[in-house]
């Protein structure tokens, strides 16, 4: 194996998006030589999924970062060519962890070189500040005035209730959402980004392998796309989280990023799980949003915890799983699969959940 491949660290951590300046969570490898971060599809990172790279040669780094009050978390990496990328860990130590271990891989690589301006492309386009995705896509499914999904062939298959991709440029283009095909490339390859709609059929699928995200939504009569099923219409049942102080009093024992399966729909989603003791509870939050407040938890008295094989893909679970899988059923019969990111951290948090249970 060459050094450049060599795994010296990974692990989840919340980017922040340069188009759209919303917060994603995603897997980060890091190599001698660069960066890479990936996206979780189906419970498993694969190399198909991988999003991009930082390449930290001449890379500075800036750890803590305080230019986000409400995020003390942040990691800030600026590459040779000025380019910036924001980073949040799930703690303290996690971060300052990061920070060490990029710091060494760039000291590793020779002398900081001189921050160079990075030259516009014909192809730059920054997304305007406000610009509001939600309500694009409740104009897409206005009965009147939005995109009509009909039946399209491909190499032979047939797609109902699909688009083509230069149809959807067409529209945001003829509304005004965007005053290029270009800019509306950029738009409609954020939309597929936030999963309010997705590739189907092979060419649309092939394309969005490619790292640059101006070339992840093909401008094509023969790529088809289609509305994701995660859009929630308005009026949609919206799960609310009665908090209770005294649950949220606990000394907190632990805390990181972990996957969880959903209930409903079985998608995996990272969380920032933590950990309380007296009294004893585990709460988890979604970290690309406000985190005050948990989207989930329950207490741990009378819980059952336990490692899942890693061979096969247990009962009760769905998607291509990476592995390092647990479960917890708490005394309502309710049943959570979690995965860590290693075996490792899967014994840790099944150790210290056992001691409050």
């Amino acid at each position: 194996m060459q050094q450049e491949s060599r795994i010296l660290k990974e692990g989840f951590l919340v980017k922040r998006g340069h188009v759209v300046h919303n917060w994603k969570a995603r897997w980060f490898v890091l190599q001698a030589n660069e960066l890479l971060y990936y996206k979780l599809e189906g419970g498993r990172r694969k190399d198909s999924c991988k999003k991009g790279k930082i390449l930290l040669d001449g890379c500075t780094i800036t750890c803590p970062c305080l230019e986000y009050e409400i995020r003390p978390l942040v990691i800030k990496l600026k590459t040779k060519t000025c380019t910036e990328y924001f980073l949040e860990a799930c703690s303290r130590e996690e971060r300052d962890a990061w920070a060490a271990d990029i710091t060494e891989a760039i000291q590793a690589l020779g002398p900081e070189q001189t921050c160079q301006k990075e030259l516009p492309t014909k192809h730059s386009f920054k997304m305007p500040a406000n610009i509001n995705l939600n309500h694009i896509v409740d104009k897409m499914h206005d009965s009147s005035s939005g995109i009509k999904p009909v039946a399209n062939m491909e190499q032979g298959s047939t797609y109902k209730d699909s688009f083509t991709g230069s149809s959807l440029v067409d529209w945001l283009v003829s509304w005004n959402f965007a005053t290029t095909r270009f800019e509306a490339v950029t738009l409609a390859s954020m939309l597929m980004e936030e999963n309010f709609i997705k590739p189907i059929g092979v060419r649309s699928s092939e394309a969005i392998r490619n790292g640059d995200l101006a070339e992840q939504f093909l401008d094509d009569s023969t790529a088809l796309y289609s509305f994701a099923e995660s859009y929630k219409k308005k009026g949609s049942f919206k799960e609310e989280i009665q908090l209770n102080i005294v649950e949220m009093s606990g000394t907190i024992v632990k805390q990181g990023y972990l996957a969880k399966q959903g209930h409903k729909r079985k998608n995996w989603k990272v969380r920032r799980f933590i950990l309380r003791a007296d009294p004893a509870f585990l709460h988890y939050y979604d970290p690309t949003k406000d985190e005050t407040r948990p989207v989930g938890g329950f207490s741990l008295r009378g819980c059952l915890i336990s490692a899942l094989e890693d061979n096969g893909v247990p009962y009760g679970v769905k998607g291509n799983v990476q592995g390092n899988l647990f479960k917890i059923i708490t005394q309502k019969d309710i049943h959570y699969y979690i995965q860590a990111s290693s075996k490792a951290e899967r014994a840790e948090w099944i150790e210290a959940i056992k001691r409050l249970t």
